[in-house]
């Protein structure tokens, strides 16, 4: 049994939840953060009232973080956590200054996406499109075609319903972060794979789930499912050391630029609410235009 949260933290959990309409998995993060830091608080400094959380409390909890070996990356997380919380009582009144205006977040060094070159991608997707057609194959057949094919999230994936498919205009419904809803347009070949997909469902299974995948029970996916499915395939496949679905979001995103796509159009496709986020990307981009001006240019 779970030991209750203190009402100041339920209460931000419960905004987040009913009124961001936030994922589970991001409550969980937020939640995980405000339990470790309060936890800190509780063995370092006994009693702590809300309104007392000052600003070298903080450091001392970041600095601890940074001793036990946490990323950079990991603790600019937990940061950003606390921001919002003390914005929020800021915002409610329960606290007159919020003890994390002065926290400066670690630098981060830029990761570049893991993506499959499109040469290997090709081979990737004939292998998965020739296999048989019981119903793991045929799920692994449906879930590589529509990560590289939309470059949704797994998340988004697993909560793709048979309503979501607009055969008539070629499209399918994602619900993203936040439920923010984005149309994302899919090929005909991709079109006709998920109408058969969807025959063969209804044909196999008596009892209907309204989501679109279903496993070989005719269960609603799961994300270790999906996960160790496309691990499997992106193993026989290449040579990549990560292997998992947001490296078919990679790929997505990156062939789409090299092969032309506007920015901003991308950061729609990938339902990004920053372009920050999408310029990651762009770095592939500049390779590729130095490849060609190299060998393309006479002076180059």
């Amino acid at each position: 049994m779970s030991i209750p949260h203190p009402p100041f933290i339920q209460a931000f959990l419960d905004y987040l939840k009913f009124e961001k309409r936030y994922s589970i998995h991001t409550l969980s993060s937020y939640e995980g953060d405000l339990r470790d830091f309060f936890d800190y608080l509780e063995l370092t400094y006994g009693g702590t009232p809300l309104a007392s959380v000052s600003y070298p409390m903080i450091r001392s909890w970041l600095a601890e973080l940074k001793l036990a070996g946490l990323t950079a990356r990991t603790i600019n997380r937990k940061i950003s956590t606390l921001k919002s919380f003390f914005k929020y009582h800021l915002r409610l009144g329960a606290i007159t200054v919020a003890p994390t205006a002065a926290i400066i977040t670690p630098r981060v060094s830029k990761r570049l996406p893991v993506f499959v070159k499109e040469s290997e991608t090709q081979s990737l997707m004939q292998a998965v499109s020739t296999v048989s057609e019981d119903w793991k194959t045929l799920n692994g057949k449906m879930i590589m075609l529509l990560f590289y094919a939309t470059g949704i999230r797994l998340s988004e994936l697993l909560g793709l319903k048979e309503a979501h498919v607009d055969a008539a205009r070629g499209q399918v419904k994602v619900l993203g972060k936040g439920n923010k809803e984005r149309i994302i347009p899919v090929s005909p070949a991709l079109m006709a794979d998920l109408q058969e997909y969807q025959r063969l469902k209804r044909k196999e299974f008596d009892a209907q789930v309204p989501e679109l995948l279903v496993t070989e029970k005719g269960k609603k996916l799961y994300p270790k499912y999906a996960y160790l499915l496309v691990r499997a395939a992106l193993g026989n496949a290449g040579t990549l050391d990560k292997k998992s679905p947001h490296v078919l979001r990679h790929t997505f995103a990156t062939h789409l630029m090299n092969n032309g796509a506007d920015l901003n159009a991308v950061k729609e496709l990938l339902g990004h609410s920053s372009l920050a986020a999408t310029q990651v990307y762009t770095h592939n981009t500049i390779d590729k235009l130095k490849d060609i001006h190299r060998r393309a240019h006479p002076k180059a």
